[in-house]
């Protein structure tokens, strides 16, 4: 990526990809490291690379494992070099800034050659999530088909279908509006890498990969997965005031309105009582907060109920 600044006047910012081709077939897009510090993904894929056979695909492989590698390599979750937020950045632009040119190019170059997209997320530093596909609704009924049927086969214990709260600027919409199938992945988080989480991810996109017909390779089946939409975001939790988290639920819990949450417990004064916040709604913990000391408005808990399609 060509980028001049004080760093590197006139110069480049590599971005690692690879390209896999065996014998014609469909092509799969593979992406990871939109989030600079969202590591399960970059290491699934560099995994990946390492073990595909190109005698034994049909089909092409195209990947990324670190797309934003100016973000990966600062270990954070938005570019060093203008501050955005990737996944809020499509359909991106060719004239803008590092972030939208990256985001461009995806769009413009990658996108049309793609039959299938995944895109591997986490929580990152700042939040822990279920493990989960997510698989946006469409008009189009056989897109829509295409995204439930590579999230089955992702096989994550949990499919967050993305609906009327789906960000537009994220890597998901702009395949909707591609009309490319495509699902992303939650992988946990915390900031660093977790074998459970990479394993899981490596085994789903294998599944997809071979429900596509690229590979042929036998497989564990998938387990079936719970269906969970976005209600509204009132049902989520934010920190009613600055102080220690005091978790009292986990990522993937089910819960019920009323349940004590937690507390938030001040440092500065030691002797006021903490304060309490509960669950408003019944529903499905899709994820926490990772912070142990938050302030007032910070993401504590992010709740999804179970749906139908």
């Amino acid at each position: 990526m060509r980028w001049s600044d004080n760093a590197r006047p006139l110069g480049v910012y590599p971005v690692p990809i690879a390209c896999i081709v065996g014998k014609p077939g469909p092509t799969a897009l593979l992406v990871a490291g939109v989030h600079g510090d969202e590591f399960e993904g970059p290491v699934t894929l560099s995994q990946l690379i390492a073990d595909i056979d190109p005698t034994q695909i049909e089909g092409r492989l195209i990947m990324l494992p670190a797309i934003n590698s100016p973000a990966v390599l600062a270990s954070q979750r938005t570019s060093p070099l203008d501050g955005k937020n990737m996944n809020r950045a499509f359909p991106g632009d060719p004239d803008g800034g590092p972030t939208d040119m990256l985001a461009d190019f995806i769009v413009s170059v990658l996108l049309p050659e793609a039959d299938l997209v995944i895109d591997l997320h986490a929580g990152g530093k700042a939040s822990i999530f279920a493990t989960s596909a997510l698989a946006s609704r469409s008009e189009d009924k056989n897109l829509m088909q295409a995204n439930m049927n590579f999230a089955a086969a992702f096989g994550a214990p949990l499919t967050w279908v993305l609906g009327a709260y789906n960000d537009t600027r994220s890597l998901n919409a702009a395949a909707l509006n591609a009309g490319v199938p495509m699902i992303a992945a939650e992988l946990g988080g915390g900031g660093g890498t977790d074998p459970k989480q990479v394993a899981q991810a490596m085994m789903g996109i294998k599944r997809c990969l071979a429900h596509a017909g690229i590979i042929n390779e036998a497989l564990p089946e998938a387990q079936p997965s719970l269906l969970v939409e976005t209600r509204s975001s009132a049902d989520n939790i934010y920190a009613p005031a600055t102080g220690l988290f005091d978790r009292h639920f986990a990522a993937g819990d089910h819960v019920e309105a009323g349940q004590l949450a937690g507390y938030i417990r001040s440092l500065d004064r030691l002797d006021d009582a903490p304060v309490p916040f509960h669950f408003t709604v019944d529903g499905i913990v899709l994820a926490h907060g990772n912070r142990g000391y938050v302030s007032r408005g910070d993401m504590l808990a992010m709740l999804v109920c179970e749906t139908v399609i």
